[in-house]
């Protein structure tokens, strides 16, 4: 007999109940009839020689079935002790995972499929494009700050996260590139003949004082002989102009076969008037022609030309402002935080075999995980009455970000053109209980 056995079988003796013989017959739902419903003769005259218990014996037998299955509860099976079968929390330094680390581990996952599908649906893609890394790479242009970028990237590869906490902490000034793409422009005169190219859409982190640098690189068709091109970018103008358009600069080009193909042109004072007056920027014209009226600039995106569009090179460079930091918990892999926290996230392109992204190839996207009381106000202040009066239609608050920030990338399309956008909601600057 065990020791917990002994127990039971004591504590029985001490109210006053002798154990009797074991059942051999499971208890039948027939043995206990039914209140209202009336013995049989027969059953009345086999009872009637039968005492009622005494109620003190009754209140004893009703304690020692409540006693009884308290005990089995708590002992589990086989009669083994609560400290046999408790186990201690495991931590992730011993190489196991505790229950705070799985529902991390799930958070991660989640993060991860969510990512997946949301910059699909950002771009307007129904799958990933089916380019390998090496048909990317034959596909990227060799102009200058692309090439620039690219190695830019590789370089933030290269650096630890501590490095990249300790950058964005910084206050000295940063110098961020933005690439746009030339699209075709509309409602412009056409009193000469048909513009060829160009409008670009500023972004509105461009601002007139922070330009550092703008360029508009074009890309000439060169071949091995040596030739004289003559380029001339004029401006846009609206279709009830009739003066011929208002030339930016005119230049001459000696090439031959060891020239770039990839010019650039400087864009500073036209783009600061632009942003000066948004309503003036209808776009450019671009013309490039050869000794013999060729022309040269590729300006659309023809079939073998992909990716060779003009596109606007601009460096801004803004101070960040350091505001009080809003409330919100930031945690590492290690930590023993159970509450709602911000863990960090590296997610590498490479590893969803997505080589469509040139870049960046991998980025700081952060995930949430952690628990979150009732007593936590909801984002909604209506959220919170909601539950209050209906507290079992709701799982309770729920630990999502807060606040987001997007992601600019650098990617191939489906017909392999090259295009430079933004993503919004990609990085997780801020977790909460919602």
């Amino acid at each position: 007999m065990s020791s917990s056995q002994s127990w039971v079988m004591h504590t029985a003796g001490y109210l006053g109940i002798k154990p009797g013989p074991r059942l051999t017959e499971p208890l039948r739902c027939d043995a206990f009839p039914a209140r209202g419903v009336a013995k049989k003769p027969s059953e009345k005259r086999k009872n009637k020689g039968l005492r009622r218990a005494p109620a003190h014996l009754t209140s004893r037998i009703m304690l020692l079935i409540i006693f009884l299955i308290s005990v089995l509860s708590v002992l589990g099976p086989e009669g083994q002790s609560p400290s046999t079968t408790l186990r201690p929390p495991v931590t992730e330094e011993s190489g196991q995972c505790s229950a705070a680390c799985e529902s991390r581990q799930q958070s991660k996952l989640l993060r991860l499929h969510s990512i997946r599908s949301q910059i699909l649906s950002a771009l307007r893609l129904e799958r990933a494009p089916n380019l390998t890394r090496d048909a990317a790479r034959q596909l990227v242009p060799r102009a200058p700050p692309l090439l620039e970028l690219l190695s830019r990237y590789e370089r933030q590869n290269g650096s630890t996260g501590e490095d990249y906490e300790e950058a964005e902490e910084r206050e000295e000034a940063s110098t961020e590139t933005i690439i746009t793409m030339a699209t075709e422009p509309q409602s412009v005169s056409q009193t000469n003949s048909v513009p060829r190219c160009c409008l670009f859409s500023l972004s509105p982190k461009i601002l007139p004082d922070n330009i550092v640098k703008a360029q508009l690189w074009i890309h000439l068709r060169l071949g091995k002989e040596a030739t004289s091109v003559f380029m001339q970018i004029s401006r846009l103008q609206p279709p009830f102009y009739s003066n011929p358009r208002p030339k930016i600069l005119s230049l001459k080009i000696d090439a031959d076969a060891h020239t770039n193909p990839w010019q650039s042109v400087d864009m500073k004072q036209l783009l600061q008037a632009w942003l000066k007056q948004p309503e003036s920027n209808f776009g450019i014209e671009i013309k490039a022609f050869d000794s013999q009226g060729k022309d040269l600039a590729v300006t659309s995106a023809e079939s073998g030309e992909e990716g060779l569009q003009p596109f606007l090179e601009v460096k801004i460079t803004e101070v960040p402002k350091r505001s009080r930091r809003e409330s919100g918990l930031d945690c590492n892999e290690r930590s023993s935080e159970s509450r709602c926290c911000r863990y960090p996230l590296t997610v590498d392109f490479e590893d969803f075999g997505w080589d469509w992204i040139i870049a960046p190839k991998r980025y700081k996207a952060n995930y949430c995980s952690g628990e979150c009381e009732q007593v936590h106000l909801q984002k909604l202040p209506h959220t919170h009455l909601v539950n209050k009066a209906n507290p079992r239609g709701t799982a309770g608050p729920c630990c999502t970000p807060t606040k987001m920030s997007p992601i600019n990338m650098l990617y191939f399309n489906h017909r392999e053109q090259i295009i430079y956008g933004k993503i919004p909601s990609m990085v997780v600057d801020l977790c909460g209980c919602s």
